[in-house]
């Protein structure tokens, strides 16, 4: 009992860490157009971060929890190692400021350490690939949605005086960050909650029929979602730059058209249970708005460095935590 009670406070840990690293991801725009401080920001993204809780289902939560690796072999060490993978990745994008994606990280942690405990059989390829799917839906339809939100917004602002429509977006993006965090803590939290889930599973302290039927206990999805809103609080303030302004310059219509853009693709994702990146979205978003004045509006050189690490996020995990399992494996013989 008491190793579980140690990997689940990892697990949280790891939640923590995504908040900490995806908050750059709810407050870049509202930030970068100078409409927030930066710690106004968080304290605004982290209330909605946690109030996601009581308003969204647990849809991602099942996803991560059922579809991904048989809950069955969700042992000690093949969550733990899953963990360790997706934390070192998160660490090393984090230090070198690339916006990557934590949910990916952990998804390819579990099917790292999944594979090596139990190899191929006990990985659900057909549930693996809703998230695979979501690699490329989420960025594609968010700048697709942001370069579309904003010719809308341009076309209905044509002739308008600039300052007063300037004071109206900058009202409006405390809505649009409102939308986007509650959207992050939503689908983001749950990927913690349904690891853990599979952990009880693993270790016997829950069955496998109530897991599918959802019955994750509530006092886990509390726990997870406290973790990330202390994290986003703490803040990834590396990462701010990069969103805010290392894509394209952003101004108050810009950050509302881009947040809201993101946020209510993300709120559809989380409500049909498919588990994507914030980090993906956001960063779409903010392309399609940028994508409006131009191409060369955009940064594509640090566009293209952010795809790269989206590529590499789910086998690098993966491989951390196959090296992690092999050694936790190792160190556990008598």
């Amino acid at each position: 009992m008491t190793i579980v009670i140690v990997i689940i406070g990892v697990a949280l840990v790891f939640d923590f860490c995504n908040g900490f690293h995806d908050s750059a991801n709810s407050v870049a725009t509202i930030v970068s157009t100078r409409v927030l401080s930066p710690s106004y920001a968080v304290i605004w993204a982290a209330f909605f971060n946690f109030a996601a809780a009581f308003v969204l289902g647990l849809g991602v939560a099942s996803t991560i929890a059922n579809d991904i690796v048989d809950p069955q072999i969700a042992t000690n060490e093949v969550v733990l190692a899953a963990l360790i993978g997706a934390i070192a990745w998160d660490v090393i994008t984090w230090y070198f400021g690339i916006p990557s994606s934590s949910s990916h990280a952990l998804i390819g942690g579990f099917v790292g350490s999944g594979l090596a405990a139990g190899g191929t059989s006990v990985v659900k390829w057909g549930g693996l690939q809703m998230p695979l799917l979501g690699i490329v839906l989420a960025p594609t339809l968010c700048l697709a949605l942001g370069y579309l939100t904003m010719v809308v917004l341009l076309w209905l602002c044509r002739n308008k005086h600039p300052e007063p429509m300037n004071n109206l977006f900058k009202k409006l993006q405390f809505v649009a960050a409102a939308i986007y965090s509650l959207a992050h803590g939503g689908n983001d939290a749950q990927k913690t909650i349904g690891l853990i889930g599979a952990l009880l599973v693993g270790e016997g302290f829950l069955s496998q029929e109530r897991l599918a039927r959802g019955a994750i206990p509530y006092w886990v999805v509390i726990a997870a979602f406290l973790a990330i809103t202390l994290g986003t609080l703490t803040g990834g303030w590396r990462i701010v730059k990069t969103m805010g302004t290392g894509i394209t310059k952003l101004r108050p219509i810009d950050g509302f058209a881009a947040a809201m853009s993101g946020g209510v693709l993300i709120l559809g994702f989380t409500e049909i249970g498919l588990p994507v990146s914030t980090t993906h979205s956001i960063a779409g978003s903010i392309m399609g708005v940028g994508a409006t004045k131009g191409l060369s509006a955009v940064r594509w050189g640090i566009s293209a460095r952010i795809v790269w690490a989206w590529i590499l996020t789910i086998p690098a995990s993966a491989i951390v935590a196959v090296l992690s399992y092999w050694c936790i494996s190792f160190l556990g013989r008598p």
